[in-house]
């Protein structure tokens, strides 16, 4: 009889612990999300978190709350005043209920359930994993992006960015013919503009979808992502109408003036900010790009939001189309905005979560090496590792340092021209139905399913 050969001893265990690990996959995925999430919550305790964020919320909670001058208010000791709608200053005032130890408490218990909503929706958009429990991967996942840079400032000063992605994800993974489908994007926008840009997606997919309709003579006019995008439209206008029945004087200060003021969020140049406007700046030595970057800016968004809708309308022609094209929407909103502090790139979590699912589903060496870098990228915190005390030394920045302060955008960039070139070769083969919107054509009607 042959024995059996020496590894064979060591493999029976590796295969139990496997077997083990495959049986109990979420509880495992859920003890060790509790207990990343506990580390975090100790690091950022002996970090001394300022939460300063919160507390201009809070601040501006409470200047309604008092009828005070919204847009006059400054609060915490870097005299921060308001730069949101209105109708974002109305949800703050609960916070005002309450005393700040417990604020920063429940904002920070609130951030963390977020960010496995925030994981749990961009599975579902990407439509991934197959071969795992989709809480398993949740909570797995939402462990390790709890420590990207992105989350851990957004947590840091106690920010909505997490909120905000919930709201448009919600949108984007609805099922088909859902009543209240654009909603949250216009909800969004609500509090803070530059989900906005969602809306437009939708109405630019809605009207390919229609002209390809009336070419065709297949399919109606009217569409899901139309009605979506006039439902977040009716929903935007009605946060506007909310708050200018109620904050009559603020709103009508916001929309004549504040909202063009984009000097009054901070500083071009910081090294914080992480859009387009951000790079010329500290390429250019100036605190104000001017119309440099209003050009550069409308190229990369009549570029971006092109590739968003050509990976929508790709439909069943490119795997994870829905993923491809939010996430493209979603960088662009990022690269054109005024300012786009690296918190708001909390994005790069559905970002990262494609790139790994493609690396899996292509088996492809370069895929997986993409995956990696930009995961690492987002949890590096390499652009910090320039110059950026006070005294603007982000005016005076060599080659390298450039470079590493500009990392988001740049990961951007890359983002939109590997989605635009996934998008392109995919409108070349032959169109085999009307599918929307990256649906399989048995859902018709909708942006997304629900399993």
């Amino acid at each position: 009889m042959t024995a059996p050969p020496p590894t064979a001893g060591r493999r029976r265990p590796l295969a139990a612990a496997r077997g083990y690990a495959a049986r109990r996959a979420t509880p495992l995925a859920v003890v060790a999300c509790l207990a990343s999430f506990t580390a975090f919550w100790v690091a950022q305790r002996a970090a001394h978190v300022s939460m300063i964020d919160l507390m201009v919320y809070r601040a501006e909670g409470w200047t309604v709350r008092t009828g005070q001058d919204l847009y006059a208010m400054v609060a915490t000791h870097a005299d921060l005043p308001t730069t949101y709608p209105p109708f974002a200053a109305l949800l703050f005032e609960p916070l005002t209920w309450i005393g700040v130890p417990a604020v920063r408490t429940t904002a920070t218990v609130v951030n963390l359930g977020l960010l496995l909503v925030v994981v749990d929706l961009s599975l579902r958009l990407i439509g991934r994993p197959q071969h795992v429990p989709r809480t398993a991967a949740t909570f797995a996942v939402a462990a390790v992006a709890v420590w990207c840079e992105p989350v851990w400032t957004t947590l840091r000063y106690g920010q909505i960015n997490l909120l905000l992605a919930v709201l448009v994800l919600w949108d984007l993974t609805r099922r088909s013919g859902h009543r209240w489908a654009g909603t949250g994007i216009g909800v969004a926008a609500g509090i803070k503009l530059t989900p906005a840009l969602f809306a437009v997606f939708l109405a630019l997919v809605g009207a390919a979808q229609a002209w390809r309709s009336l070419r065709t003579g297949q399919g109606a006019l009217w569409n899901t992502a139309l009605r979506r995008a006039s439902v977040a439209a009716a929903a935007f206008a009605g946060t506007a109408a909310v708050a200018a029945l109620t904050l009559p004087r603020d709103s009508h200060a916001f929309w004549t003036r504040m909202v063009f003021a984009a000097n009054r969020v901070g500083r071009a140049e910081d090294t914080a900010n992480q859009s387009v406007r951000g790079v010329l700046a500290r390429l250019l030595h100036t605190t104000d790009p001017g119309r440099s970057w209003l050009l550069t800016a409308a190229v990369v968004g009549v570029l971006g939001l092109a590739v968003a809708v050509a990976a929508a309308v790709a439909g069943d022609r490119l795997p994870s189309a829905r993923a491809w094209a939010a996430c493209a929407c979603a960088a662009t909103a990022l690269l054109v905005s005024p300012v786009s502090w690296s918190h708001h790139w909390v994005w790069c979590v559905p970002m990262v979560l494609l790139l790994a699912s493609e690396a899996l589903r292509r088996r492809s060496a370069v895929w997986r090496a993409g995956a990696v870098a930009s995961g690492l990228l987002f949890c590096s915190y390499v652009l910090w590792l320039v110059p950026h005390a006070p005294g603007r030394p982000e005016l005076h920045q060599n080659v390298g340092q450039m470079a590493l302060s500009a990392a988001y955008p740049l990961a951007g960039i890359a983002f939109l021209a590997v989605a635009g070139v996934q998008a392109l070769r995919a409108l070349r083969t032959p169109y085999a139905g009307p599918a929307i919107l990256g649906q399989t054509r048995t859902e018709q009607a909708g942006f997304a399913r629900v399993p």
